[in-house]
């Protein structure tokens, strides 16, 4: 069985990166490395992982630090040269994978030799309608989200691909030192432009925030335009379908909901990454006739 590495970027992301680490590391499989790639955060994001080191020494979590410049590509990049696994994971420091995660993510790549890189569906765990929202995002992401008539793109929030494939494209991934594009895209487009085979699971499943949509409609513009940036950036490659209509569409709704549940959470003093870490490992006990304390 292949191992994986999860690789988590960090800047300034102390509200959640514990919640991240324990669903990382609370896995049916256990990951190889957990490498927490710290890049320059101002908060107490370093010392809060420090202390889950501590507190958690049987986990494989280590802390790295990106240090030599700003930016998420520069931060990815380090954590993934510095990974040891077979398996690449990418997620964020605010995403709380399912506790199946790795296991499924390892099978994915065992089973199918020809996969170099795979993503699955995300949900909102700090919205309602859970189940709801990921059964949307799986239909976008396997008519939509796709580029050269039907090749499956990669998200940075729920991605992982071998570390072969990383070597044979590390160094022609874009740098992207304006920040206009999406770095997921970019890297999905260059597996794709040596013909490395990207696959979509269904199972992989990753919780991440929608903290996206609390933001002004101008920022929220600004990076749906990374979209076209990316692809604009790859003339060789092309897309039928411009899943961000589909972003625009959720916008106004995310956006008026997303306080107003927030403060019904912190009213009902209700943690939703520990909550959809409890509902999720309770799924899989009730899966495997195990009963829990």
């Amino acid at each position: 069985m292949l191992n994986v590495s999860i690789i988590i970027p960090a800047w300034n992301e102390s509200e959640r990166i514990r919640d991240c680490l324990t669903n990382a590391t609370r896995q049916t499989v256990m990951p190889h490395e957990v490498l927490v790639v710290d890049n320059r955060s101002t908060d107490d994001t370093c010392a809060i992982v420090e202390q889950f080191i501590a507190e958690h020494p049987e986990t494989p979590v280590k802390l790295l630090h990106q240090d030599a410049e700003q930016g998420l590509i520069p931060t990815r990049n380090y954590g993934f040269d510095h990974a040891t696994g077979d398996i690449l994971g990418r997620v964020d420091a605010d995403c709380m994978l399912k506790p199946d995660w790795v296991e499924i993510v390892s099978g994915v790549f065992t089973e199918d030799p020809r996969a170099m890189g795979a993503t699955g569906p995300v949900t909102y765990y700090d919205m309602p309608a859970r189940h709801a929202s990921l059964a949307g995002d799986d239909h976008v992401r396997r008519h939509s989200y796709r580029a050269d008539g039907g090749q499956v793109l990669l998200f940075g929030s729920n991605m992982a691909l071998r570390a072969s494939a990383w070597q044979a494209i590390r160094t022609e991934v874009c740098r992207d030192v304006a920040d206009v594009m999406h770095e997921d895209v970019d890297l999905s487009l260059h597996l794709l432009g040596r013909d490395m085979k990207t696959v979509y699971c269904k199972r992989m499943i990753c919780g991440i925030s929608a903290r996206r949509m609390d933001t002004s409609f101008k920022s929220f513009h600004t990076y749906m335009k990374r979209f076209k940036n990316t692809f604009e950036a790859h003339p060789d490659h092309w897309r039928k379908h411009k899943s961000e209509h589909t972003l625009y569409m959720m916008y106004p709704w995310l956006r008026a909901l997303y306080p107003v549940y927030q403060q019904l959470l912190e009213l009902r003093d209700i943690n939703p990454a520990e909550r959809m870490w409890f509902e999720e490992q309770s799924e899989l006990a009730e899966r495997d006739d195990i009963k829990l304390d």
